[in-house]
């Protein structure tokens, strides 16, 4: 691995989708964040007569409900492994890599999606600005992701030390980085987009709650990368999984902003 650039990428050195359990770790995290998700997204006016791009799907649970609840019209679920997607009438799914050129030559949508995605990618101000080009006229770009809460002046906790580990192995091995999410509301305006806002959701750690689940499932799949910054042993993952599910657990997830900008109705249609 050269200095500085990350061993792999998402779903190939770490959470392989086609490992057992996979997608039920990713439907822990829909069950902790979707009802934000869809409260933003029907608060911005998704519904009848939209056309929806959802980049990184995963088990498709907000593109569904897209369907189902807001009553879109159609969604394209978009995803570099797309087993766990199915097609059905109004949606459609596509197999392809939104790092790669021309992911949807020519076509705009009312809303464009993506939810913990970015975070894993290089270049990922590049591919705000082209998710903006696939927004028509009228429409919104909203995009959802991590924020780390565990600083380095939180307190010291199985928890936390798992988290920071956590953060450090995947920045390593995939190149994730959470750093930067805040910045997502200058890029959305940089592409051209205004008017921009963002909000945060941190979800609570409770005992045998979706989101806790989710990280004890997560720290499992990501084990040799966490063991693999030397901050922590396996001793250490395993305490923090058993701190998860205790009542002694006071501690804060990861938080999930979402920032979204419009593309001005009188904006060219591309």
């Amino acid at each position: 691995m050269s200095a500085g650039r990350p061993e792999g990428r998402y779903g190939e050195a770490v959470f392989p989708p086609g490992r057992a359990g996979e997608g039920e770790r990713i439907d822990f995290g829909a069950l902790a964040y979707d009802e934000v998700t869809m409260a933003r997204l029907r608060a911005l006016g998704a519904g009848p007569g939209w056309s929806c791009l959802d980049v990184g799907a995963g088990t498709g649970t907000v593109a569904g409900r897209l369907l189902d609840e807001a009553g879109v019209e159609s969604v394209l679920a978009v995803d570099r492994d797309v087993r766990f997607l199915a097609a059905r009438p109004g949606l459609e799914v596509l197999r392809a890599d939104v790092t790669g050129p021309d992911l949807l030559p020519g076509r705009r949508f009312r809303l464009v999606h993506a939810r913990f995605v970015l975070m894993h990618l290089p270049e990922r101000e590049r591919i705000v600005a082209e998710l903006a080009e696939h927004v028509e006229p009228g429409g919104v770009l909203v995009l959802s992701d991590a924020v780390d809460l565990t600083s380095d002046r939180g307190p010291d906790t199985p928890y936390t030390d798992a988290m920071r580990a956590m953060w450090a192995g995947l920045r390593t091995t995939i190149g994730t980085d959470v750093s930067r999410t805040p910045s997502y509301p200058r890029w959305l305006r940089a592409a051209g987009l205004v008017p921009v806002a963002a909000e945060m959701h941190v979800p609570p750690l409770v005992p045998g709650s979706p989101i806790s689940r989710f990280w004890a499932d997560t720290w499992e799949r990501g084990r040799a990368a966490m063991v693999g910054t030397g901050l922590v042993d396996d001793a250490a993952v395993d305490a923090a999984v058993r701190y998860l599910e205790s009542p002694e657990c006071a501690a804060l997830s990861a938080g999930m902003l979402t920032a979204w900008g419009w593309k001005p109705r009188d904006a060219p249609a591309g």
